[in-house]
């Protein structure tokens, strides 16, 4: 049963001692203190989909720069660091559920925030989650020996919807229990992942890796971490860029920060320890994979799209082997799982704050979860999902190629905001220009530059093998989709008057800090 919305206003107290209470529960119906920075940290880990990123993406970072593997993976590294530096320093000011769509708000005005930190991610989100619904579906189905179902794209399809609502389910059950179940998940995908390393490094010392059985083995050398061995710089830019869209995910944390038992530390520590996590495995990961079959056995047309599941077996046996398969499935699941949760909490915060209609403020009172707004997310991710099967089985891979574009965008965006929010405080403080400047400020750039390499890589007819009047396909879905937002944040403009007016999120900077949003109100189910 529903109660008629309680107007309130709140404003968040800048002093880090506030207690919980006193912050996004009042405001939100959000349930403060009821995970700390491990399952923080896990359902960040969860949303990269580490297993499922590295099977599916480490093939094509070879492809690009051979051997350099790991040294890709180490300078893709350098913007996420940057930004994530952002992200934390970010939060901690501005501890809200909503993020990015919040602080760039704050920064760069209501449209912006409502294009770069809304329509941008979301969509860029959307996308993921037909793709990871999909790719769950067909490994759990190959898994359990049911590989005629999983060559139906109708079957895939329809199971892949009662995966969405399982998570939705799932989510809408508490953040506890969203929370601990990523835990499961998680771990099976780092035990994975830790046993088909230690199984491929046993095998190049004993002299029985794949690659010595096929004459192609490459021993490991330090030359694998310089970033510019190869002497192909294209090549390196390539890899880079595959590597940035196999590290998103981690911000996905964000969402949960006002329900953490510290709002403004804990998610910025999570953030950080996350990121370098996945660096430690992504590069070991790497280093085993191209030293067990080398470059060669890597790229090879059975392989390259699917590394883990190809090697996996060979490296450890067939039953280990099948764990790291379902490891993969699972993988894309707990990502899955987690965009249940934090989707949901974003479009909280921008109905909180009069971005999105009111009804998506609606809370359950005993669980703390934004029941509608979960409810929504679970249909529109369903109805994409067979919108795109339904115009081709090809086409949620091509629309993944572009969701690269989105992150760039929207991860750039943010750290800019960072630079900007923070710049009265560089002038006083030697720390605060390089943490809260230079570093981001250097994110920022490196974001943009990805960005437009990517939109011109992305020019090519030849691109993803698709064209379209003379311009690769998955330009036309990445621009496109951007050029809708931007089409869809001035058709919204004057329907939501109060926020585009800047009335419940003013602009400002750290100097501003108790000038912070206004809370409008939130609905309550029993």
């Amino acid at each position: 049963m529903s109660h008629p919305p309680t107007p309130r206003i709140t404003t968040t107290d800048p002093t880090p001692k506030d207690p919980p209470s006193e912050g996004p529960k009042a405001s939100k119906g959000l349930k403060a203190g009821s995970i700390g920075i491990g399952p923080t940290v896990a359902l960040g880990l969860a949303a990269v989909a580490p297993a499922y990123s590295l099977a599916v993406t480490l093939g094509f970072v070879v492809l690009a720069v051979g051997a350099s593997t790991p040294a890709a993976f180490l300078l893709g590294f350098v913007p996420i660091l940057f930004t994530a530096l952002a992200f934390r320093d970010l939060n901690k000011e501005m501890p809200d559920c909503g993020g990015v769509f919040v602080w760039i708000t704050r920064v760069f005005g209501p449209a912006a925030g409502w294009f770069f930190g809304g329509w941008v991610p979301q969509m860029a989100t959307f996308i993921a989650s037909a793709a990871l619904a999909q790719v769950a579906t067909t490994y759990l189905l190959n898994f359990f020996g049911l590989v005629w179902i999983a060559a139906e794209p109708i079957a895939v399809s329809a199971i892949a919807c009662g995966l969405i609502a399982l998570s939705a389910w799932i989510a809408a059950r508490g953040i506890e229990l969203s929370a601990w179940v990523q835990y499961a998940l998680i771990g099976l995908q780092l035990v994975a992942l830790g046993g088909f390393c230690v199984a491929a490094f046993t095998a190049m010392a004993t002299g029985t890796s794949a690659g010595t059985a096929a004459g192609g083995a490459e021993p490991p050398s330090l030359e694998w971490f310089n970033p510019f061995a190869s002497g192909d710089i294209s090549g390196l830019v390539s890899g880079v860029i595959l590597c940035l869209f196999i590290y998103w995910g981690w911000d996905a944390l964000i969402a949960v920060n006002e329900e953490t038992t510290d709002r403004k530390g804990t998610p910025g520590k999570a953030v950080v320890i996350t990121t370098v996590i996945l660096l430690f495995f992504y590069v070991v990961t790497a280093t085993a994979a191209v030293g067990f079959a080398g470059t060669a056995g890597i790229t090879n047309p059975d392989t390259v799209s699917d590394v883990l599941s190809v090697l996996g077996p060979q490296a450890t046996g067939e039953v280990f082997g099948q764990v790291i398969m379902l490891a993969v499935g699972l993988s894309a699941l707990a990502a899955l799982m987690t965009v249940a949760v934090s989707t949901p909490r974003t479009w909280l915060s921008m109905g909180t704050y009069g971005a999105l209609p009111r009804g998506t403020t609606r809370m359950h009172a005993k669980r703390g979860t934004p029941a509608t707004s979960i409810s929504w997310w679970a249909v529109i991710t369903m109805a994409i999902t067979l919108g795109l099967t339904a115009i081709s089985a090809d086409f949620i891979g091509l629309a993944i190629l572009s969701v690269g574009l989105m992150i760039a965008a929207y991860y750039a965006a943010t750290a800019l905001a960072s630079v900007v929010y923070f710049a009265p405080l560089m002038r006083t403080s030697p720390s605060a220009l390089v943490l809260k400047g230079i570093l981001p400020g250097i994110g920022a750039l490196l974001m943009i530059g990805a960005f437009a390499y990517s939109a011109v890589d992305m020019l090519s007819p030849d691109y993803a093998g698709l064209s379209w009047l003379g311009i690769g396909s998955v330009f036309w879905i990445g621009i496109g989709a951007l050029a809708v937002g931007a089409a869809v944040t001035a058709i919204v403009k004057p329907r939501l008057r109060r926020f585009f007016s800047g009335a419940t999120i003013p602009r400002g900077n750290v100097t501003s800090r108790h000038e912070l949003p206004t809370i409008l109100s939130n609905e309550t189910e029993a």
